[in-house]
């Protein structure tokens, strides 16, 4: 019997943060790679649909890929590559595009969102890539081209991965079964880490303002200045309430994540007597967390060809793993094949 395969990947528009890790990353590497045939990707094509450096980008991409080893990815257990360094994904992106409407893609949530931001950084002129708008059919092909089962999402990207559901059975429905029909799976805790300075959102690695968000490779003393001056709430009581104490309950999630602990937040809220305690223990506990994952790094940082290594061999992997399937959805949906 196969195993289950997952497809997960890493958007290099930023530093990977805490919730990357705690949301995603840390899973990856402590469960998913173990239990399922794995396949994780630096998506660096979806990094260009907004304003771009091309230095940065690929110094992010070259940087995520050495946390995500640092952080456990096991190249003989998993596949780790790159993107662009598939051309299936772009390939089947534009059957994809072909099958799926124009109303499905202006439906969108992260494509309003960004798009409104786009515009709004842009002197209001409208001008937003058409990339922005077709790119789900992109995050479509890295998922449908691997024959994925599983996708560990947060609830931020959930909508993608119905998107994506509802292509691959239309696109079976009309030329023949080719793909299987994915299905969104989220881990129980911490999916959603948020912003120490505005608890309210998410903890993202591209956001411009930086004293909220705790970088994976953040210094120690720069994790605990972020987390003890982290936003808590009005009044002194520390209680686990998402609605009333936003800021609390986020450190809450963070510590219990952090530490592993068995007990639910709304339990650990009454080991502490004060804000002031709940950070401080917070922060140990974050700065221990990504010890060994920063030492790691490090010593990764000085042995490039070995991850050059690792990305050539996991681009290979997954070239073999996708082209059938991709040669497939052409031959099924009209296309002639090359001689």
């Amino acid at each position: 019997m196969s195993r289950t395969r997952i497809f997960s990947g890493v958007k290099p528009t930023g530093h990977l943060t805490l919730g990357n890790y705690l949301g995603a990353v840390r899973r990856w590497a402590e469960q998913d790679q173990h239990r399922a045939d794995a396949v994780f990707c630096v998506v660096d094509l979806h990094a260009l649909t907004v304003a771009h450096d091309p230095a940065r980008v690929r110094r992010l991409s070259r940087q995520a890929a050495t946390v995500l080893l640092a952080a456990g990815l096991d190249p003989e257990r998993c596949t780790l590559f790159v993107q662009s360094h598939v051309d299936e994904h772009t390939r089947l992106s534009y059957l994809l595009e072909c099958t799926a409407t124009d109303g499905e893609m202006r439906r969108m949530i992260q494509y309003k969102e960004k798009s409104a931001r786009e515009r709004a950084g842009d002197g209001g002129s409208g001008s937003v890539r058409l990339s922005l708008l077709t790119y789900p059919a992109l995050m479509a092909a890295d998922i449908l081209a691997y024959g994925t089962d599983e996708v560990p999402v947060g609830d931020d990207q959930a909508q993608h991965v119905e998107l994506t559901r509802d292509l691959a059975r239309r696109f079976n429905e009309r030329y023949g079964h080719v793909f299987t029909v994915p299905r969104a799976t989220r881990p129980p805790v911490a999916a959603r880490v948020m912003d120490l300075q505005d608890p309210t959102s998410k903890m993202g690695k591209s956001h411009a303002r930086s004293a909220g968000i705790v970088y994976l490779l953040d210094e120690p003393d720069t994790v605990r200045r972020k987390i003890m001056r982290a936003v808590t709430d009005g009044g002194s009581e520390v209680r686990y309430d998402r609605e009333a104490q936003p800021g609390v309950a986020n450190l809450l999630d963070i510590l219990s994540a952090a530490t592993g602990c068995t007990q639910r937040p709304e339990e650990l809220a009454g080991e502490f007597g004060s804000y002031g305690a709940l950070k401080k223990d917070t922060a140990e506990a974050v700065v221990e967390l990504l010890r060994p994952l920063r030492e790691r790094h490090a010593a990764l940082s000085s042995e490039t060809a070995y991850v050059e290594g690792v990305l050539r061999a996991g681009a290979e992997r997954a070239r073999a793993m996708a082209r059938p399937r991709v040669d497939a959805a052409y031959r099924a949906i009209g296309l002639l094949p090359p001689e």
